[in-house]
């Protein structure tokens, strides 16, 4: 699988910049390492969750 290396800016709160800064020390890690995995641990999580342009159960019934 082909990587893509385009640079980002993300935006985050001080205390999750913090908690990822922590844990960098911890894990003798890199700030995009980091990110990445959590992105790919939550992905699956924030996957179930139903899509602002998914129909309401509401508007199927009508």
């Amino acid at each position: 699988m082909a990587s893509d290396k385009r640079k980002q800016s993300i935006y985050f709160p001080i205390d999750m910049i913090e908690a990822i800064e922590k844990e960098m020390v911890r894990l003798d890690r890199t700030k995009a390492w980091i990110v990445q995995r959590c992105v790919r641990i939550a992905l699956p999580e924030l996957q179930k969750l139903p899509s602002i342009n998914d129909p309401d159960d509401d508007e199927i019934e009508e």
